[in-house]
């Protein structure tokens, strides 16, 4: 039985989306409880690592998906749910506050991820 037929390609773009805050954020996190900045260190931290294995199933996700979707329409919608959700999420987990302008911007940026999708 073929999968593909039950996989919807936009599902794959926000998997990967959700993938890519995820990265970021583990990214971010291994930074910040990083006692040593060297550069030796980062890539043996296990939130590195993590951080690392999420960009890799975006980049599978994102290839799957584009078996059946123009790039120029699912990158957009990818980059835009990535900034979107990361933007929230970094908002309530390192306490980064956004002011008025980045919740105008992370707003617009979702709504055009809702036309592209659509189109």
């Amino acid at each position: 039985m073929n999968l593909n037929v039950f996989i919807n390609p936009w599902s794959l773009v926000l998997a990967a989306g959700i993938n890519t805050c995820i990265g970021n954020l583990l990214l971010k996190q291994s930074r910040r409880v990083a006692s040593d900045l060297s550069l030796l260190s980062m890539f043996f931290s296990p939130w590195f690592i993590g951080g690392i294995m999420f960009f890799g199933m975006n980049v599978i996700l994102f290839t799957k998906a584009l078996e059946k979707l123009p790039v120029s329409a699912a990158y957009p919608v990818l980059a835009g749910l990535g900034f979107g959700l990361l933007a929230m999420s970094s908002s309530v987990l390192f306490d980064e506050r956004l002011n008025y302008n980045q919740w105008v911007g992370v707003a617009m940026i979702l709504a055009g991820v809702i036309i592209l999708s659509r189109s």
